[in-house]
């Protein structure tokens, strides 16, 4: 117990060397109001041969469409694939949407007390936002939300509409999460003069726009900012620890209800900072370790303040779980119990839409992973949208929470200003999902250049600064470099490696694939004595596509693949392999290459839900290791859904 106390003062205090504010999830209550901007926006992408028309004749000072042509585009989604052009789908540099809305009366100038906010779930990558043409901020990366305080401008004057303008650019360079680079081809014998392309070191494509929800809400001027919690058990109490931030004034009161379910009330304090303590708690559990899993209780805050002579209120409620997370030298444990990922990697990833939020692949992906029998999955390769994050924190599916540090392969990739950019991104990450019961673990990276000698600095800096503003939860990284030559593997608690023996590597060969990865563990536990997990594994098939004996591509071979990994995986787990994540739940698009046909095939799962024949495969073993793994609930049966 003192061990978790020291780790929450640590939290606490170092939660102020992150970035400034938080950033709570816009969440109605009886002092907010929140409009959804989603829907049909203004667009126009900015052709001209700098990409810099936009900003010389600045469309953002007048409506979007008196600068010329605009389109309709939907929000959120990715505006590649949404036209029959095919050079808005490949188009790199600046896009410009827009759209203009009308405030609620309530708040105008005659609601001093009013705070109205404009927050973008996430836009790719670089973002410079504009209220009636006046900027109100810009924000570098995708993936992560960012938002301005707009009261000023939208209450200076009699109007209640807003014209919203966001200038949005995709391009990737060596310094930005994921990096990338600009090729000019000068040979004007093969290319027209100024002719460039975006080139990229990741596996998927490049989807670009505004991908999250965009809202308006409002707060009191004197408001609750943010909130941290942790949470630790021993015998029959739960303890809750929490940090309250407040902004807008120093003179105010704070209390705190935390209630069941149900809303009966277990807890109650006062204060910006302080503990709760629950007796008879009931524990955060992952799918299929308990028979009820993700259960959540929910943290009422209520602000109260003097403001211009009159009390003011402000209430946000936080779904919160009670849970622990420790890393043995082979062993992860949740509430002190072995846990075993079998899971998946997965992609925000669908046709049309591409990137953007869909609630009905969010429930039909999550009705799949119920079916399957996983308990977990990497957000491989960017953190996904709370929305997502939201439901794994209520049906109990544990995430390895992954930053966009993907396609790091040139040393150009680990100089100074791409650290410090990472620096932030995992600030902004954990600043984010900190609360969510669901993340036991950060991922700092994937299949970074990781032999090269910068990186032995540069990760010990990513992982150490991470652990500095949550040393709750194990860091790992992503791994497919030879064991003897990985600079960043010291650092991390969990070893996580990528391997695809038989596909990359010996393609063809299922025999060998036994011993490849048994000597993979066993070099890789020797050297570093931590748990392993086998953090991508797999092969591609086109659905339909059948010979035996096995062939690549065919359904039957990628079946074999992960019929021999799992006769090592039985062995390994006994000892300090502690998870597998397939390689990939579905299909998904990538840039075309004469080894793609139309995406990555690697998906138990065809790109559109339907399942292969590995799915099934799949799906018998995670409900074998369910049954064996669960010490809490009689046997479990899987079920069609």
């Amino acid at each position: 117990m003192a061990l978790c106390c020291s780790l929450c003062l640590l939290l606490l205090s170092c939660q102020a060397l992150a970035l400034r504010g938080g950033m709570l999830y816009p969440r109605e209550s009886a002092s907010r109001e929140l409009k959804e901007l989603n829907g049909i926006w203004s667009f126009r992408a900015d052709f001209s041969e700098q990409r810099d028309q936009g900003f010389v004749q600045q469309w953002y000072r007048k409506p979007l469409r008196q600068s010329g042509p605009v389109i309709d585009m939907p929000v959120p989604a990715s505006f590649n694939e949404l036209t029959q052009n095919p050079n808005l789908r490949k188009y790199t540099g600046w896009v410009w949407y827009e759209k203009e809305v009308l405030l609620p009366r309530s708040w105008l100038p005659n609601a001093l007390n009013t705070r109205v906010v404009l927050r973008v779930g996430s836009a790719h990558y670089y973002s410079i936002v504009w209220v009636n043409g006046v900027q109100v901020t810009e924000h570098e990366g995708g993936h992560l939300p960012f938002e301005a305080d707009i009261s000023r401008i939208v209450q200076g004057g009699s109007r209640a509409a807003c014209r919203i303008t966001i200038a949005l650019n995709n391009t990737l360079t060596p310094q930005t999460l994921p990096p990338g680079s600009i090729q000019f081809m000068r040979d004007e014998s093969k290319y027209p003069r100024g002719y460039f392309v975006q080139n990229t070191r990741f596996d998927f494509f490049n989807y670009a726009g505004i991908h999250r929800p965009v809202v308006l809400y409002t707060t009191p001027s004197v408001y609750i900012d943010d909130i941290t919690v942790t949470t630790a058990w021993a015998g029959n109490i739960g303890v809750v620890r929490y940090q309250v931030l407040v902004t807008g004034s120093t003179r105010y009161s704070l209390s705190l209800n935390l209630r069941e379910k149900e809303g009966k009330v277990v807890a109650m304090g006062e204060g910006p900072i302080g503990e709760l303590k629950v007796v008879e708690p009931r524990l955060w559990w992952p799918y299929l370790m308990h028979e009820n899993p993700g259960y959540l209780y929910y943290l009422e805050v209520k602000l109260l303040a003097q403001v211009g002579g009159e009390l003011s209120e402000d209430v946000y409620t936080l779904p919160i779980g009670i849970r622990t997370v420790h890393v043995t030298s082979s062993q992860f444990l949740i509430n002190g119990k072995p846990f075993y990922f079998h899971g998946v990697n997965k992609h925000e990833d669908a046709d049309i839409r591409g990137k953007g939020l869909d609630w009905s692949l969010i429930v039909k992906d999550l009705n799949l992973l119920q079916w399957l029998g996983a308990n977990s999955f990497r957000t491989s390769h960017y953190p996904y949208a709370e929305e997502i994050m939201d439901l794994c924190d209520a049906y109990g599916i544990v995430v390895i929470d992954e930053c966009p540090g993907v396609g790091m392969k040139d040393p150009e990739n680990f100089g100074n200003a791409s650290l410090a950019h990472h620096l932030v991104v995992m600030e902004e990450l954990i600043r984010r999902d900190k609360n969510r019961p669901s993340v036991v673990m950060w991922s700092v990276a994937n299949e970074p250049a990781s032999e090269l000698s910068p990186a032995a600095y540069y990760f010990k800096t990513v992982i150490a600064h991470t652990k500095a503003i949550d040393p709750t939860r194990p860091v790992t990284f992503v791994s497919n470099a030879n064991y003897a030559h990985d600079h960043g593997a010291p650092y991390v608690d969990v070893i996580c490696v990528n391997s695809y023996f038989s596909w990359y590597h010996d393609a063809g060969h299922l025999e060998v694939i036994q011993l490849q990865l048994n000597t993979q563990f066993e070099s890789w536990y020797e050297t570093y004595q931590k748990p392993i997990i086998q953090s991508e594994y797999g092969a591609d098939s086109i659905a339909g596509l059948h010979n035996d004996p096995p062939l690549m591509f065919s359904e039957e071979y990628q079946k074999a693949v992960l019929k021999e990994y799992h006769s090592v995986f039985d062995k390994k787990r006994k000892d300090y392999v502690i998870g597998e994540l397939i390689w990939n739940f579905a299909d998904f698009m990538t840039d075309q290459a004469t080894s793609r046909v139309l995406g990555n095939k690697k998906g138990i799962f065809t790109r559109q839900r339907q399942p292969k024949a590995a799915a099934f495969v799949l799906r018998d073993r995670y409900w074998k290791l369910a049954n064996e793994s669960s010490c809490l609930r009689p046997t479990l049966t899987y079920y069609n859904l």
